[in-house]
């Protein structure tokens, strides 16, 4: 998957449609993936992410840094893989339908987070080692280099 990306993305500078492809392409290659998509870091607002290209129902419009699982992996720029969110303290419940989530920290090639990508899905523990390494080898591949 990583390789078509790069290959749909090549020569294409701009950040929304990067941001826009990745979403697209992930959501439409798994169907598992409920929701799919960026919450970009405010540049107004440091400490709070602003929803950006994504595939799926109305999310969330912002999220503060270490609120839920989007805003703990802004803060901690680590990523989350919660197999329950049910049991996540804090999780902010955009969908009622989504059951696990993984969320990766996106930064840029000077090291800057410019986002996290975020996917929910309807399936419990949908999401592991696997989907970590690949995620986060497709977006430091798209956003880093």
């Amino acid at each position: 998957m990583g390789h078509e990306i790069a290959s749909v993305l090549a020569g294409e500078p701009n950040l929304t449609a990067r941001m826009a492809t990745v979403a697209a392409m992930l959501a439409a290659s798994f169907d598992h993936y409920l929701w799919t998509g960026f919450y970009g870091v405010d540049p107004d607002k440091r400490e709070e992410l602003v929803v950006g290209p994504y595939q799926g129902k109305l999310g969330c419009l912002r999220i503060a840094f270490g609120q839920g699982v989007c805003g703990t992996a802004a803060r901690s720029r680590q990523t989350q893989i919660v197999d329950d969110v049910h049991a996540f303290p804090g999780h902010i419940a955009c969908d009622s339908r989504a059951m696990s989530e993984i969320v990766v920290p996106v930064v840029d090639a000077e090291g800057r987070l410019i986002a996290v990508f975020d996917v929910d899905s309807d399936h419990p523990a949908a999401f592991d080692s696997v989907d970590r390494e690949g995620l986060e080898r497709i977006l430091q591949d798209t956003f880093a280099d």
